[in-house]
């Protein structure tokens, strides 16, 4: 081989060299590109699956839904044979009669002729009453108004001059009964300011500002406050306790709304904080007692002891990962805990129809039990997060999940604290939550006696009535504990 050829070879390889380091180069940056192009397809995958997410497949609260929300499809009823209204054998439902005692006025209808032959009566017939109809009206909606005249007296002996001091009671404006009106149209019923203003003004001639309506909300706080401590002192030794929270604003700053559920009644509570210091401020260090909630680590983190963790949110949960995953074993995992959990519920209802003992269900649970943590168990290193959590959730919290079987007053769901928020948060979607401290207390008192009236199946618009007027003559209040 001559000189000149092996340099022309060299220049070759070198030239070859060269390409090749520049395909390596360009192969790595088409590595990174697809890595990153990946990672953002899993990214987008990822935000598709959660914007799929509403409450009715995951933890997520009914009023983030919004108006993009898809109608919910209820599973359709095969349509029967039986036409439409009450059935054959069916007692129906009649408004009953009030005592005539009770009346306010009696009409006495007597024929005047007969109806066969039109002979007219002298009205000394003899007869017998064959039907009673009442008919029930409003009075005249008039406001009743009492004048209070102070006179002054000059005693004639010393010359001093006395006047006639007011009532404690009679020294507001408003009476008890309007300043209870006004704060239960507030409260319960969710009435706004204006629109309740045009009602005093438009139905009773009661002309008012809005400023009063807030002080009449605020004297009813006042009024209630004694209670509220006192339900607040007895949460401690509650037995069964269910808790949930929703969020809150005052003068647009973020609050929480904390709602806690005993067996006899209802407490809500405000507070910056969403933390465990809310529970150690309410419950204690420790509770000793069931603890029923979700799985907000708050829960988890503060209580140790025995808890119900909320099967409603587990079912959803899995309901999510079987509508939106596209993965066979997450779905298989969904799918097959789903049939135990509707198994759970319906052995529930048998319990709580009476079909069952507590023996019963204890023992039919238990089967649940081992069959759910035997399928959790293959899937505690999921490479699904989202199943991988919910397999040590069973895995993990079993004793939680089935606290229900074993305790009675436990239920298996957390459903009684997302009811009693829901008022909460209707309210908070009118009024757009409180401007003041003072506001704050007043919706968490007022929220906690009205529901907790209703729980008791008092007359909560009397009881109102009754704590502010005991309030306005400094007399103890009513308690709701006894």
């Amino acid at each position: 081989m001559f000189w000149w050829q092996s340099t022309s070879l060299l220049k070759e390889i070198e030239i070859l060299k060269r390409t090749n380091e520049e395909l390596v180069r360009q192969l790595e940056s088409a590595n990174r590109k697809l890595e990153a192009a990946t990672q953002k397809i899993a990214e987008l995958e990822h935000k598709l699956e959660q914007a799929n997410r509403d409450s009715t497949n995951s933890s997520k609260p009914p009023s983030s839904d919004g108006l993009q929300a898809e109608k919910r499809v209820h599973p359709q009823r095969k349509k029967g044979q039986r036409k439409p209204g009450g059935q054959p054998g069916h007692t129906g439902a009649f408004r009953r009669l009030v005592p005539t005692e009770q009346v306010q006025k009696v009409v006495h209808i007597r024929p005047s002729i007969c109806s066969n032959c039109g002979t007219k009566f002298q009205g000394e017939e003899p007869g017998k009453m064959h039907h009673r109809h009442q008919v029930t009206e409003l009075p005249p909606t008039m406001a009743e108004i009492t004048e209070f005249q102070c006179w002054q007296v000059d005693c004639p002996a010393c010359g001093t001059r006395n006047r006639g001091e007011l009532p404690t009671e009679h020294r507001s404006a408003f009476g008890p009964r309007l300043v209870a009106w006004i704060t239960w149209l507030t409260v319960q019923g969710r009435m706004p300011r204006r629109v309740l203003e045009s009602m005093l003004e438009t139905m009773l001639s009661v002309p008012i500002s809005l400023g009063r309506i807030q002080g009449s909300v605020e004297e009813a706080s006042v009024a209630v406050e004694s209670v509220y401590q006192e339900l607040q002192n007895e949460l401690p030794q509650q037995e069964v306790l269910n808790v949930d929270e929703t969020g809150w604003k005052t003068n647009g700053n973020r609050r929480w709304m904390w709602a806690f559920i005993a067996a006899r009644y209802v407490f809500y509570w405000l507070d910056p904080s969403r933390g465990k210091k809310v529970l150690q401020n309410l419950l204690g260090e420790t509770f000793a007692g069931v603890l029923c909630t979700d799985r907000w680590t708050v829960y988890l983190s503060y209580h140790r002891g025995d808890a119900q963790l909320c099967w409603a949110h587990l079912k959803r949960d899995l309901l999510g990962i079987l509508e939106t995953s596209e993965n066979k074993e997450a779905t298989r995992f969904a799918r097959q805990s789903l049939a135990l959990v509707l198994r759970l519920f319906r052995l529930w209802h048998r319990y709580r129809g009476n079909s069952l003992d507590r023996e019963e269900l204890q023992e039919k649970a238990l089967k649940i039990e081992k069959k759910l943590f035997s399928l959790a168990q293959e899937q505690v290193n999921s490479p699904c997060a989202e199943v991988r959590c919910l397999a040590r959730v069973f895995f993990l919290k079993t004793e939680k999940l089935f606290e229900f079987a074993h305790r009675t007053g436990v239920e298996p769901t957390n459903n009684q604290a997302e009811r009693a928020l829901r008022m909460a948060v209707q309210w908070r979607k009118i009024s757009f939550g409180n401007r003041s401290e003072a506001g704050e207390k007043a919706t968490s008192r007022l929220l906690t006696v009205l529901q907790t009236c209703k729980m008791q199946n008092r007359n909560s618009f009397q009881y109102l009535v009754e704590v502010i007027a005991c309030n306005r003559r400094n007399l103890p209040t009513p308690s709701l504990l006894s």
